[in-house]
């Protein structure tokens, strides 16, 4: 007797689309001929997919997992670890999580509470989780991936159970994401094998796994797929006779299809300095043109590898490991012991390759085992410091210039000074947008909003002061800036005091750390107006914070619950209360690096 397959619950779809469909196969099927039932349908698992993000990474991958979770026959649920429970977890027999760290080994934001909770003393054991974490992080920060391996070595203490071992991922984190999904994809094959795939319900031809849903357009322009954008502008916002160099940039998008928010961030492709590159080549005698394969795919020639693809400028312990093996370096062997880690940290501190090359020189003699061991060269992030709506067409950067001179060198950022020395207007550079929907203009047109960004975290508030200004939102506005003088590093000084003038930036306090005897910094007059900064608080405004994680970040956050201890009337544990719940209201953003 023939059976009617019918469309489950569970299925992606609206009740009305449910019961069309069910009626549509309804239909077919009573004049349709008889046919064999269908072979059991493959076990599909339910999966959490979870991810702690600061500026958008961690989000970005668990779609992507998410996605190839579905097309594999499972149910895969996406969700932020902002707002999520343990208790949530608890409930969950199998979860993925991906958790970005940032600034000194911290959770983002909106996933510290999550992980306060998890760690409390009498938090019940997870047996009945199978979990696998993928940690996202920068090795060029001491607490690398430190939230990612904390969080998987708490769950492992609650006795859940790995699917997979976790994957440390710094910026170039494409090889080590793939070589991640493989094990959680074999984890997760293994488990289906070992259970027995239930019979599909009788009055049922087919159990439809759900179909890929759609995780919303992908972005136009990305790291793989950037876009050749003409540099129409760059002119310096310093004063000639100051100690630094920060410049304002602008890029042509008029010809693309790529699209921006306001808070969102303008990543570059770089290239490595040529002179470095020659000097690199001459050290091992290598030729430039001789073939090699890059490290995604793909072939070119040495000189080329080394100038676009591949990072030479810092030091990485895979990088020592990799040469001392090559060459048998019983020197490197012995800074590679954990109990010497300090004394390797000292020595890959502000070295690059051909610091290596000179100190231990004649190890290498293929230039294949050369481009084996370096990283990915991995792009550069720049708060975009333009407005969509008032500047369309492009994009603004605020770039500081990084040069320093370390162990008889001189030495400087490799994309800072591909574009204030190698890079002219008219000139094309590979550009790409991150979003940062964690940094983002209050909804609420009307709301004030306290905007703190030193130095070059000037960048996201002067893209909302236009934005704010282009869709007549009639919030106040008040940025607290710093810099080290008024007369030499006030970046636009001329744009923020005409807005002040106006009355469109409500309040500007500035801070110049070296224009009195003794140092004043943002958080120094956000004590100084912490009266009316709690005022605005009550009265709904959001903070924003963006520059330095590892000092000014704290300082900042520090200074702000003292300022709604002393004027709340607050007990310290009543501060950490009141600022916690901005964060949950989505009234505390930071935008730190």
């Amino acid at each position: 007797m023939q059976t009617v397959p019918f469309i489950p619950d569970n299925a992606p779809f609206t009740s009305e689309q449910r019961n069309w469909l069910n009626g549509f196969l309804a239909g077919l099927y009573s004049t349709a001929p008889a046919v064999a039932p269908a072979a059991d349908p493959p076990r599909a698992l339910k999966i959490a997919v979870l991810y702690a993000s600061q500026s958008g990474t961690a989000e970005g991958l668990a779609r992507k997992v998410a996605k190839e979770l579905k097309a594999k026959g499972h149910i895969a649920s996406l969700s932020s670890l902002e707002g999520y429970t343990p208790a949530t977890l608890l409930s969950e027999r199998y979860a993925v999580i991906i958790a970005s760290t940032y600034g000194e080994g911290e959770a983002p934001d909106g996933a510290r509470p999550f992980y306060e909770q998890l760690c409390l003393e009498h938090f019940p054991c997870c047996e009945n989780l199978s979990y696998a974490v993928l940690a996202l992080g920068d090795s060029s920060y001491e607490h690398y991936c430190k939230f990612g391996i904390d969080l998987d070595n708490k769950l492992a203490s609650l006795a859940g159970t790995r699917l997979c071992e976790r994957v440390n991922c710094d910026v170039d984190f494409e090889e080590s994401f793939a070589e991640w999904k493989t094990g959680l994809f074999k984890g997760l094959d293994d488990l289906v094998e070992a259970t027995p795939a239930r019979s599909a319900p009788s009055s049922s031809l087919i159990a439809a796994s759900p179909a890929p849903a759609r995780m919303g357009s992908a972005p136009s322009c990305t790291r793989d797929n950037p876009y050749n954008a003409e540099l129409i502008e760059k002119r310096a916002l310093t004063n000639d006779v100051s100690s630094k160099l920060t410049l304002h940039l602008a890029f042509d998008i008029r010809e693309s299809d790529v699209h921006y928010e306001a808070g969102d961030a303008c990543g570059v492709i770089p290239q490595n300095d040529v002179h470095l590159v020659e000097e690199i080549l001459h050290t091992l005698n290598f030729s430039a043109s001789i073939p090699v394969n890059l490290p995604k795919g793909g072939r070119a020639n040495l000189y080329d590898a080394l100038l676009n693809h591949l990072q030479i400028t810092r030091l990485t312990r895979k990088m020592i490991e990799a040469y001392a093996t090559i060459g048998q370096c019983q020197p490197l062997f012995g800074l590679l012991v954990p109990e010497q880690q300090s004394h390797l940290d000292k020595y890959t501190y502000d070295r690059g390759l051909i610091d290596l090359l000179h100190d231990y020189p004649g190890v290498l003699r293929d230039p294949a085992d050369l481009v084996a061991m370096l990283p990915r060269l991995a792009p550069r992030l720049y708060s975009i410091s333009s407005s969509p709506s008032a500047h369309s067409g492009q994009i603004h950067t605020t770039v500081a210039v990084v040069r320093y001179r370390s162990h008889n060198r001189e030495r400087g950022g490799v994309c800072s000074t591909l574009l204030a020395d190698r890079k002219r207007t008219g000139e094309k550079l590979p550009v790409y947008i991150q979003p940062n929907k964690r940094f983002r203009l209050p909804k609420n047109p009307t709301a004030p909003m306290v905007m703190i960004g030193p130095g070059t975290g000037i960048a996201p508030f002067r893209s909302f002061l236009y934005e704010r200004r282009a869709l007549n939102h009639t919030g106040s506005n008040w940025l607290f800036f710093g810099e080290r003088s008024a007369a030499t590093d006030f970046l636009y000084r001329e744009e923020l005091e005409a807005m002040h003038a106006d009355g469109h930036l409500t309040r500007l306090d500035l801070a110049f750390s070296r224009d009195q005897a003794h140092k004043i910094y943002v958080q120094d007059r956000m004590l100084e107006q912490g009266s009316e900064l709690f005022r605005w608080l009550q009265e709904g405004a959001s903070v924003y914070v963006c520059g330095d994680a590892s000092r000014m970040a704290k300082d900042v956050d520090a200074t702000l619950h003292t300022i709604v201890e002393q004027h709340g009337s607050m007990t310290v544990d009543g501060a950490n209360e009141y600022v916690q719940t901005l964060k949950e209201q989505h009234r505390y953003h930071r935008d730190v690096y």
